[in-house]
């Protein structure tokens, strides 16, 4: 069995409107909405690789602050287990681009129709994790920095 391991993260940002919204992507393959992140590179932590991809991904810089990490496992293919590891930061940067040939669309959804978009049940765990982290203590989730 071949090991993979990934790192991304829920970006969050507080719109004018008080409404949180949260950082989607929308890969030229497969087309279904997810949230940024990618695999890990050598001599790379956890949070390099999240703050590496979800920038690559997206043009957008964060910061993890918090203590939110959620993992999720499955199997992408025959004889492949995936872990993915997830961060929560929310940022005030509102400009996004989606990485040239490799992301269709980058995209700002209002937290509470998230789910609703999303095809992988992984996906909805973690937000789900997420949204109760926000509700337990929203300051957990401190306002990032822009780097």
């Amino acid at each position: 069995m071949t090991y993979e391991k990934s790192c991304g993260a829920l970006v969050l940002r507080r719109g004018k409107d008080e409404v949180d919204y949260i950082l989607m992507i929308r890969h030229r393959r497969g087309g279904n909405l997810s949230f940024p992140k990618g695999h890990m590179e050598r001599g790379e932590n956890e949070h390099m690789t999240a703050l590496r991809e979800v920038y690559e991904e997206t043009g957008v810089r964060i910061r993890i602050r918090s203590s939110f990490r959620k993992t999720v496992h499955y199997t992408p293919s025959p004889g492949v287990s995936k872990e993915v590891v997830y961060f929560l930061c929310r940022t005030e940067q509102t400009s996004i681009r989606p990485r040239e040939g490799e992301i269709a669309e980058v995209l700002w959804m209002p937290v509470g129709e998230a789910e609703a978009n999303l095809a992988h049940e992984n996906d909805k765990v973690v937000l789900r994790a997420a949204i109760e982290e926000m509700k337990s203590d929203p300051m957990l989730i401190p306002q990032g920095e822009l780097i």
